[in-house]
């Protein structure tokens, strides 16, 4: 392929088809790997025990060095649990998510998204993951989808610096794919210490990922938007909002007019409350 051309074209293709990630510093040719003849195991030598697997769940010393595939899910939350709850500002959780080792998409992802907007502000914004915009900009809500939110909040008074946002994942997954619940679980508690912190008024949890994780429902986001539940704390309770995410709307544009009542339901409640 020496038309340059043809490798622009190439590599647009590759970007639309989510493969938008480089995980190696140097090219490599899988395929002809897979033509390379298998090479054959050394037979174990006489009276030598078979390799030894760790045993499944396992908590992981901490300050050792071991393998993330190895690392159980429950024992990275367990991890990320202690750590957070040991944060007493937002500034020690931020170093804390950006020190953490135990979720694989730390290694795939260029920058930690964190927040971003107003902490004390009345009403926190939770999203489900950055996207790629977000990922370079280290910036939640900055791609198309973060433009069109802001419209949203715009048009009942609120903005960036009167509203504060973030995500449920501080990394972004490669391609932009769903996070798995494996991934979810280890962030949740940073996630939970993340609202503790900033004690909002109001949550706003965009997104079907958002609502029923952080809701513990089972309904997807059509049913959950537009009602008022609450977000359990141990020092109470918070209404919390379910919305369409923005990313969504700009699929369904035709939903917009529910994120409208929506955004209405949000800036009334906020009224109720001065």
């Amino acid at each position: 392929m020496a038309n340059p051309a043809d490798r622009i074209a190439a590599l647009r293709w590759l970007v639309d088809s989510g493969a938008d990630e480089a995980v190696l510093a140097q090219p490599r040719d899988r395929f002809a790997e897979n033509k390379a003849p298998p090479r054959a195991r050394p037979a174990p030598a006489p009276g030598d025990a078979p390799p030894a697997k760790a045993p499944r769940g396992a908590s992981v010393p901490r300050g050792a060095s071991v393998p993330l595939a190895l690392e159980a899910p429950d024992a990275a939350s367990e991890s990320a649990r202690d750590l957070a709850a040991g944060c007493e500002t937002l500034d020690q959780l931020r170093d804390v998510m950006a020190r953490f080792d135990g979720c694989a998409l730390r290694h795939t992802a260029t920058n930690l998204v964190f927040g971003d907007g107003n902490p004390e502000s009345r009403v926190m914004f939770v999203g489900e993951a950055p996207g790629a915009d977000e990922d370079r900009q280290g910036l939640p809500f900055v791609g198309v989808s973060g433009q069109l939110l802001d419209r949203m909040i715009a048009a009942i008074g609120l903005s960036r610096k009167s509203a504060y946002i973030t995500n449920i994942l501080p990394w972004r997954p490669p391609g932009n794919r769903k996070p798995d619940a494996a991934e979810v679980t280890i962030c949740l508690p940073f996630i939970r210490r993340h609202i503790e912190l900033v004690a909002p008024e109001l949550l706003v949890l965009v997104g079907g990922t958002a609502a029923s994780t952080l809701l513990e429902r089972r309904e997807g986001i059509t049913r959950l938007r537009g009602r008022w539940l609450f977000y359990a704390l141990d020092s109470g309770e918070i209404p919390a909002l379910p919305i369409y995410h923005p990313a969504y709307l700009l699929r369904q544009p035709a939903l917009k007019r529910q994120a409208w009542q929506d955004m209405l339901a949000l800036k009334h409640r906020l009224a109720g409350m001065t």
